[in-house]
């Protein structure tokens, strides 16, 4: 027998439904993003650097955006190599340079944005803001408990 909760099994229906969204919206992100040569994963990236204060290095990328290192380095190379970010000295850490936008990330992260202003109208268009409030509380709350119950230890019998 399951000694699974009923909140636990609500989650579990969250978790899997979560899933599922991420894979639409990332499906539709590449929709959306194609046409200015952008994929989801690029313009995740593009927009942590776009809407920080400050150049970032890649792990604060990673880490504001929730990928690994790794997959962050790999779509601030490319960023770079369209000439959409620019690395520049970290005075901080020599071997981890800051990124900015050029010009042209500029530019292309206004357009990305219009796009998904669009994209997002018509996406929500009938629902009610209420309820989007109430999801990204609930969502908010789920992240922060994933920050402090550790996956290893909640697993063990």
């Amino acid at each position: 027998m399951d000694p699974r909760t009923i909140q636990a099994q609500a989650l579990t229906d969250i978790m899997l439904a979560i899933f599922r969204i991420n894979g639409k919206l990332l499906a539709q992100g590449d929709t959306v993003s194609a046409p200015l040569g952008l994929t989801s994963a690029r313009w995740q990236v593009l927009g942590a650097i776009a809407l920080s204060d400050r150049p970032q290095s890649v792990p604060q990328i990673a880490e504001t955006m929730g990928i690994t290192r790794q997959g962050a380095q790999k779509q601030v190379n490319l960023l770079e190599a369209d000439g959409l970010a620019l690395a520049m000295p970290n005075p901080r850490h020599k071997r981890s340079p800051l990124y900015h936008l050029t010009e042209a990330g500029i530019g292309t992260f206004a357009n990305i944005n219009n796009r998904h202003t669009m994209w997002a109208n018509r996406l929500s268009d009938g629902m009610a803001t209420s309820d989007l409030q109430r999801t990204l509380e609930v969502m908010g709350s789920l992240e922060a408990r994933l920050e402090i119950v550790d996956p290893l230890k909640a697993s063990e019998p």
